[in-house]
């Protein structure tokens, strides 16, 4: 793969990554893990940290895709809902356990973020994305919002704000050598 002139300047200011690893394959290996559910940004960015990204660059491409699901979950979820909804009602089994595990994520993300997004609304939604804990994060306060019918563009707001709160929560222990990479 050919250089470009952000890699070059990466490679000049940081040195090379350990041999047979390249910063265009471990940036593209931690925006797709940013993408998971579950994994998201946060640990995508101790992995790219571990893998030999600089903070700076790991945290720029984790961010990337924090923005990435931020955005899209909010539209996505109305589809996701109809399509898993029609699989409940098919005489296949498979078919109808997919929607059983569905219905049973979907009632865990409104017990969890409920206290959060009754009490303070937008903001409670993005302080509930940004703890850095399992079971937190974007996908689930997507699917929370979806589920108690709040405003998507308002929605995504709060997801971007609390993704990227917890990408620079988790940069700064990196930063600071608490998380046991150092």
């Amino acid at each position: 793969m050919p250089n470009t002139p952000l890699i070059t300047w990466l490679e000049h200011s940081y040195g090379a990554l350990p041999r047979g690893l390249s910063f265009t394959g471990v940036a593209l290996q931690v925006l797709l893990l940013s993408l998971i559910p579950g994994f998201e940004g946060r640990y995508a960015l101790i992995y790219g940290v571990a893998m030999g990204l600089p903070l700076s660059y790991a945290f720029i491409v984790a961010s990337l895709g924090a923005a990435i699901i931020a955005l899209a979950l909010p539209l996505s979820f109305v589809l996701l809902d109809r399509v898993l909804e029609s699989m409940g009602k098919m005489r296949h089994p498979l078919p109808r356990v997919i929607h059983h595990l569905y219905v049973r994520y979907v009632q865990g993300a409104r017990r969890r973020a409920r206290r959060y997004v009754d009490r303070y609304g937008y903001l409670g939604l993005a302080i509930f994305v940004a703890m850095p804990l399992p079971a937190t994060g974007i996908w689930t306060g997507a699917a929370a919002a979806y589920i108690m019918g709040m405003e998507r563009r308002r929605t995504a707001a709060a997801l971007l704000a609390g993704g990227l709160l917890s990408n620079t929560v988790t940069a700064t222990l990196l930063a600071l050598g608490l998380t046991g990479l150092g």
